[in-house]
């Protein structure tokens, strides 16, 4: 039986974690009660001495045992520890508090700058499809002959939601600009699985020796699972995972110009996907999602500088 305020030192396993109890309970053999502390040590100064690296190199040193690695009462009891004076002790706790509460109020700022990176990136996409990112370039060839090559019988529809766009853009609807498609069948070839975890660096490849052919350098997006409307660039060439569909963008329209407008509709994608057991990418929203189509020229601009102000807010982000 323990009580709250008993100091518990965790003996195996994970050993050498000093606890300070809330409540009443009771413990297995896994634990250590330290007590009584009496007038030797204050608690919490006790609690920040067991949790330094010096008490887990000394207990590392006693630890005994093979598959599980132990500390018994009589190894903890005979390790030597520095005693300060009390009234030093509570001058070091009170010292460590305040490092400590400046490291939160850092690591606060840190995951608050990181949202803020986040929203920018996002507004830089937004200001990217409204025309509002790069200067204009009247001698672009308009975006409504780039759109006449890949339909010759397109006629504009009225910019709906987009009003405010420069002149020489049209708005458009994703199942024109690209399409979802699964590869050829291929059989008797062992080639890479190309799944999401390898894709995503998690894991090196499996083989298989059919499945749906995907070439090196393809699109591939994910249509299965929490993060539907995800899109990987396959580095080599295998067969396509079982959670992706290929996705083809028309060659008139530069290909990461559309990668920036799927990422901008991302949370869309995410937060309405269809099924229950497995959910899965809403193609009919994502078919109908309107991209306002810039000159091909603009689009290569636009492209550039979001890439350039990307990369410089990952840096910052890295080095947080």
């Amino acid at each position: 039986m323990v009580h709250k305020g008993d100091f518990l030192l965790t003996n195996s396993m994970s050993f050498g974690r000093p606890y300070i109890l809330n409540v009443d309970g009771c413990i297995h053999d896994g634990w250590l009660v330290i007590s009584p502390i009496g007038e030797a040590y204050m608690s919490d100064f006790l609690y920040y001495l067991l949790s330094s690296s010096f008490a887990f190199e000394q207990f590392t040193n006693v630890a005994s045992g093979g598959v599980v690695t132990n500390l018994n009462s009589d190894k903890v009891a005979d390790t030597k520890f520095p005693l300060p004076p009390l009234a030093e002790q509570k001058r070091i706790v009170v010292e460590i508090e305040r490092w400590f509460a400046l490291i939160d109020q850092i690591e606060q700022s840190q995951s608050d700058l990181q949202d803020t990176i986040r929203q920018t990136k996002s507004k830089i996409l937004d200001f990217a499809i409204h025309g509002k990112l790069v200067p204009q370039d009247p001698n672009d060839e308009p975006a409504i002959e780039l759109l006449k090559r890949i339909n010759p019988n397109f006629t504009p529809c009225d910019n709906g939601h987009y009003p405010q766009l420069p002149d020489g853009w049209v708005v458009v609807p994703m199942q024109m600009l690209c399409s979802l498609t699964d590869g050829e069948k291929l059989d008797g070839k062992e080639m890479p699985n190309l799944d999401v975890k390898y894709l995503r660096g998690e894991r090196d490849f499996k083989t298989q020796t059919n499945g749906r052919y995907v070439a090196a350098n393809s699109l591939l997006i994910l249509v299965d699972g929490e993060n539907s409307g995800e899109v990987f660039r396959t580095p080599i060439e295998g067969y396509q995972g079982s959670t992706f569909k290929q996705l083809h963008i028309n060659e008139n329209m530069l290909a990461e110009y559309i990668l920036h407008v799927i990422n901008l509709h991302r949370k869309a994608l995410r937060e309405n996907k269809v099924g229950s057991a497995i959910p899965h990418l809403d193609k009919k929203l994502f078919k109908a999602i309107e991209v306002p189509v810039p000159p091909y020229d603009e689009q290569v601009r636009i492209v550039t500088v979001i890439n350039s102000m990307h990369s410089k807010l990952d840096a910052i982000m890295e080095n947080l």
